[in-house]
Parts: structure tokens; sequence; C-alpha cells
């Protein structure tokens, strides 16, 4: 029998849970990969790292691919629409993919799904991007945690090897289906084509998880894996990456866990994604200064490590987590902007891109998630440049106008505006908690 397996976030033949299970139960198994419309489209810079990258890792798939004599089939359109077709043109019976869950792709599949169930195809969706999900890992009385130190207790004690065991398609990789295929041209869905190095990905060394939990925190040097693209895309697989950290970095494999932690929080919460986990916080009278906005965006704020750090964003489409954490803070905090303008900006230039951890990241930064930094915590940009970066090593390679008379002044008086927040924060909490009291 002949079936398709869907390529989404899990582009590797290698330890893909979907796969392996297309591959062992058909005879025949096609190969498909859709550059969804709808979502491409929402894309306003054509020259999108992240649409480039994933066409390389595409490529690489169908070189690897060669040795079998094998396709990789490749689209551009609606899912529901080209899903179907490709079945009915080529006698498909099963669809095998694995889980996605963002809420547009919980809504795209439940599509995809129920479209082929009238056309009598069945439909098969495995865990494969993260190593425990949705109501794996929940609180005695059954409901999700919404405290990351009690969900990592439970993660590490439900860990057995059985959680992370690999699954071998080299054997079946030969039932992948041969024949001609298409691919559309970056052009021709909109975007500029540049040439994307994907051979390099790896595992990070046993040197850097050794020494990960003291150099983490420092930008100037190459103390993270910087894997987070390829698990983000999954080129990499979460499993393997597990099996290999656990001996060597306890601190490593509890980021791993935090992306685990937001997955789950948002497949229980997705209203998440349209404002804070916690209501109290719904009100928060915001300033809307576009020109403050831009002046952050830009790397052009005055105060170094922040700036630093929106230039390493928008020059590359990274930045250091550390240095994430203090340019959320100063967007909100100091500057009191919504923290889903931060959140849209990221969105649109992080490279590793993710919503739960993107959206996670940014409301602890703003105190308003679960879990989150409480609202009087303010990060000092200073302290923290002083703590992490005391040589300017960092700062020097992305500000090379740092110290000379032509660096912008400090767009705010960080003290004063600390105390501002504080004080905007206190009262809106206070006019909700009367406003229940009232209820």
């Amino acid at each position: 029998m002949a079936a398709l397996f869907w390529f989404r976030r899990d582009l590797r033949l290698e330890d893909n849970r979907g796969l392996y299970e297309a591959l062992r139960s058909n005879e025949t198994v096609h190969l498909i990969f859709i550059f969804d419309s709808h979502i491409l489209k929402r894309l306003q810079n054509k020259n999108d790292r992240r649409v480039q990258f994933i066409y390389a890792a595409l490529k690489k798939i169908q070189n690897q691919l060669l040795a079998y004599n094998a396709q990789l089939h490749v689209f551009y359109g609606t899912p529901e629409d080209i899903i179907v077709q490709f079945c009915k043109s080529n006698f498909i019976k099963a669809v095998y993919t694995n889980h996605d869950y963002e809420p547009y792709a919980r809504k795209r599949d439940a599509t995809v799904q129920a479209v082929l169930s009238e056309n009598g195809v069945a439909f098969y969706s495995h865990k494969d991007q993260c190593i425990f999900e949705k109501h794996e890992i929940v609180k005695p009385d059954g409901t999700p945690y919404t405290v990351f130190t009690p969900y990592s207790k439970s993660w590490h004690k439900r860990l057995t090897q059985q959680a992370y065991q690999q699954y071998d398609t080299k054997p079946f990789l030969n039932r992948i289906s041969k024949g001609d295929t298409h691919w559309p041209k970056l052009e021709d869905m909109g975007f500029i084509y540049c040439h994307v190095d994907v051979k390099g990905i790896a595992l990070p060394s046993q040197q850097l998880l050794t020494a990960y939990a003291k150099q983490r925190d420092l930008p100037a040097i190459h103390g993270t894996s910087r894997i987070s693209m390829a698990l983000r895309f999954g080129c990499i697989s979460i499993r393997a990456a597990l099996a290999h950290a656990l001996p060597h970095s306890a601190a490593w494999v509890n980021e791993l866990i935090w992306r685990d932690f937001y997955m789950m929080i948002l497949w229980h919460f997705p209203y998440v994604v349209e404002g804070p986990f916690k209501p109290a916080y719904r009100n928060i009278p915001w300033r809307h200064d576009e020109h403050a906005f831009e002046l952050w965006c830009m790397g052009k704020t005055g105060f170094p490590i922040v700036d630093a750090g929106m230039r390493e964003l928008n020059q590359t489409g990274f930045m250091h987590n550390r240095v994430r954490m203090i340019v959320s803070s100063f967007l909100v905090k100091d500057l009191l902007i919504d923290w889903r303008w931060g959140e849209a900006y990221f969105a649109e230039q992080l490279n590793d891109f993710d919503l739960s951890a993107n959206n996670g990241g940014w409301q602890w930064a703003a105190g308003t998630g679960c879990d989150a930094a409480p609202y009087f915590r303010v990060f000092n940009p200073n302290s923290q440049q002083q703590k992490f970066d005391p040589k300017f090593e960092y700062i020097r390679k992305w500000v090379p106008e740092f110290e000379t008379g032509s660096y912008p002044k400090p767009i705010v008086d960080h003290a004063a505006a600390r105390l501002r927040t504080i004080e905007v924060y206190r009262n809106a909490l206070n006019e909700y908690r009367q406003l229940q009291l009232e209820l």
C-alpha cells in the first residue's frame, strides 16, 4: 500500500518518528513538503532567512535521497488542496506526519484530516518535536502545571530511556518513492534566493556542554550551542539532543525542559497568543510611543548592551539568550511599551522563532505570564552589562561607535523609568483586584 509522509517541523530523515511509522507500515512512501501560502504571504521580508534555511534543509534531504534514487516532492500552496490532490493522483490511502502544537497548525491539521477522511484516506500524527507533550506531564489532579519548577521535577521523574528512544529509519529508506519531481523556486514564491549552509549543523560538543553552566550568560564568547534554529525546524532530533546532553550538562537539559514547558502551556492555554496569561495584567496602560519603539528596534537607545543585542538580531537573525532577556525587559519595563510589540518584532527577525518559546519569553519579561518574573523586577541594563560583558567585547563588536561622540545618549533615565513602571503595574493590579471584589 502507498502512503504519504508530510514534512513540517521535522526536516530530517534520521530519527523521525512519523517517517519511521510510515516506512515500516507501508511498501511505498511518498515524501512531501509544502510551502504553505497561508504562512508565506504574511511574511513581509522577502529575504527571510528562515524560508531560505528551510529550502536549504530540503535540498540536503534530497541529496541524501539520491543514494536511493528517491525523491522529495515540494509544493507551494494550501496544504489541504495539495495533499488531497496528491493522494488522488498517487492512489495514497494513508498520510503520516508529526504533531504541531501551534493554534494555526492545529486548525490546519484538523482541516486536512477532515478532507482526507471524506476521500477515504487515513491520517496519522505522531509526537516528534518534544520529549513530553500535551497531557503527559500534569499535576496529580490532572490539571496542567503553570509553574516551571514542579513541572521540571515531574518531567525528570517521568523520564526513562524509552522517552527518548530513537527511531532508525535507515533500513526502510529504500521504500521511498522514486520518479521525477518539480520544485518551486524561491523566486516563484516571492522570496530572494541566497546560499544558506546547513551542512555544518551538529550537536554541541562535550566541551561546550561541560562549560555551559558557567559560560551561557556571556554573549561575547561561544558558550551556547546555537542549534535553536535546527531544533526549531527539526533538522536535529530532540531525542538525539537530549541523549547527547544528559551525561554532560544538567543546565543545558534544563533549557530543553523549558522548551517542552512552553509548548505545553501553548497547548493548554492558546489564548496566550493574544494577550497575557494572567488576566490581572490585561489593562496596563502601555505607552504607544512609536518613536521609542523604532529606536529600540534599530539599536539606538543609548544603552550599549541593548543596542548591541538589537543590532546582532537585525544583522544575523540571532540574539544571545541573556541579551534577549535584557532587551525585552528594557522595552517593557524602561520604555513601558506593550510586550506584544516586541514579541511581534522578534517573530519577524529571529531565525529560531518559535511561537511558544517567544511568547513565553516575552510574557516572562513582562511579568504577565505563567511563572514570570514579578512586575517589580526590572533589569538594570548597565549592571547587566557590567556583569555579563564587563570588557565591552560584545558591545564593541556590534556597536562600533560606542565610546565615540556619535553614540547616542540614553533615551530614558533608567531609575526614573523603573519607578514609573512599578507604579503603573501596581495601580493596574490594584484596580483589577478592586474590580474582582465588586463582582
